[in-house]
């Protein structure tokens, strides 16, 4: 009980964290959604800085408050920083790439948010968002490998998608994490 009670304080200090990648999230959808036509080297460059960004909030989140179950958070924001690192070291490597850098990512993200959504299930209400926001992410991770061969409109149209309804849930988990926040830890 100790680590979930320590996973779920770490989550409800920096929920504030949970709030800024959704609204992270929200901003990227909205610029695939209006700039369909981009070409696929900006999609790439944009989606790196977008997973290293995510990925740097969520281990700096882990990192910052070091508990017994910091690890876990950990992995989550390399995975990120390790996808986005590779996607801008290496954007000419092409769309097939690019899905298999997404998919993978995304698969692997969403994992590991339904194994910290299961060890938090008897330590908060709400967990459902975060493992709804896991299985959004391995769908999303599932259809780009079953459809390498959509046009890079359908893909920035897609992962735009993805990350308006995944920034909608990490908004809706950063309030519930706020709500079991100490009023010291909630910014004034």
């Amino acid at each position: 009980m100790a680590v979930t009670a320590t996973l779920t304080e770490t989550l409800a200090r920096k929920w504030w964290v949970l709030l800024l990648r959704g609204v992270l999230a929200t901003l990227f959808a909205l610029f695939a959604f209006l700039q369909p036509g981009m070409t696929l080297a900006s999609l790439v460059l944009l989606f790196g800085a977008f997973a290293l960004a995510d990925g740097v909030l969520a281990a700096w989140s882990a990192i910052a408050t070091r508990r017994e179950d910091w690890g876990l958070l950990l992995l989550w924001g390399l995975v990120g920083i390790a996808a986005g690192l590779l996607t801008l070291v290496a954007p000419v490597v092409g769309a097939f790439a690019l899905l298999i850098y997404v998919a993978t990512w995304a698969i692997a993200t969403g994992a590991l948010e339904i194994a910290a959504a299961l060890r938090l299930r008897k330590e908060i209400e709400g967990e459902w968002l975060l493992v709804a926001g896991g299985l959004t992410s391995i769908i999303f991770g599932v259809v780009l490998l079953l459809r390498p061969g959509v046009g890079a409109v359908a893909i920035a149209w897609l992962i735009g998608a993805y990350a308006m309804v995944y920034g909608a849930i990490l908004i809706a988990l950063s309030f519930e994490m706020r709500s079991f926040a100490r009023p010291e830890a909630l910014p004034s």
